[in-house]
């Protein structure tokens, strides 16, 4: 954000009271707050689990969509609140947790304009996201942010990583389409035996297809012991990533002008624009 923006940007002692409590929970009101979303996020969550079970539905039905309706003004009236509180909208509209709190209302209000019989499978999966709240919870708590900020880091490391085992796999497979091609076995094309290459390789083993000649079970054994390191390298790369940000401590403070997140315990300014944390 420019010099220019920020002067522009009327202060309100209201909005930085309300952000204090809903993004932080470095007071009392804070982490009752956080503590009531968590509280509401596993009850609607909970809801949707139980709606899909045909005997529970049929008689707690009615139940289920009051309690589905009161879900939904909350979880709106959070978001509209949450949009009013920063200072930059947009950029928090468009942020992680903005579309996750939006997925979490949306299907709710979408249902209310597809009906009809011919659609009623497109409402079902519809509803079924507002198991997205969910996600919610990863941010109520310094442990979820750590986490969440590990995860981020570690992307393009896992990115370069998953590109090596596609190269990988298709190498493999296309080694074992030349082995086993032959033998009527499964191996009938390439695309086919990338299949069997990334199943083994990653140790799930339907079975459906496995080689029969003495040189594609070699190159089995190769490609199974190869499925341990796949499984290592990725959650090496994240708990790198988790021992990094266990000995430099965040906090709760979330910047209300570009609404980053996951700051030092002695920040005193945002990483992400430079502006004055809210700190107390």
């Amino acid at each position: 954000m420019s010099k220019k923006e920020k002067e522009e940007i009327e202060f309100s002692p209201l909005k930085e009271k309300l952000h204090e409590i809903i993004f932080e929970a470095d007071t009392r009101t804070g982490k009752f707050f956080d503590i009531l979303l968590i509280i509401l996020i596993l009850a609607s969550v909970l809801v949707v689990m139980l709606e899909s079970v045909d005997s529970i539905n049929t008689n707690y039905k009615y139940i289920f969509d009051i309690l589905e309706l009161v879900f939904t003004i909350f979880f709106t009236f959070e978001y509209i609140l949450r949009l009013y509180i920063v200072y930059r909208p947009m950029k928090y509209a468009l942020s992680f947790f903005g579309i996750v709190d939006l997925l979490a209302i949306l299907p709710s209000y979408l249902s209310f304009f597809l009906v009809g019989s011919e659609s009623l499978l497109v409402i079902r999966a519809l509803r079924l996201l507002r198991v997205f709240r969910i996600f919610k919870l990863a941010n109520f708590t310094r442990e979820g942010q750590i986490i969440m900020i590990a995860m981020r880091k570690s992307l393009r490391k896992i990115l370069v990583f998953l590109i090596f085992v596609l190269l990988l796999v298709t190498i493999f497979g296309s080694i074992m389409y030349l082995i086993e091609g032959n033998s009527n076995n499964g191996f009938d094309s390439i695309p086919r035996s990338v299949y069997w290459a990334i199943v083994t390789l990653t140790t799930v083993g339907y079975g459906d297809i496995s080689p029969v000649t003495p040189l594609g079970q070699f190159l089995a054994a190769i490609v199974m012991m190869l499925g341990y390191a796949v499984i290592a390298v990725p959650t090496g790369i994240v708990t790198a990533e988790l021992t990094w940000s266990k000995h430099h401590d965040t906090n709760t403070q979330v910047c209300r002008y570009c609404a980053k997140e996951g700051h030092h315990d002695d920040a005193k300014y945002c990483d992400g624009c430079g502006e004055k944390l809210n700190i107390n």
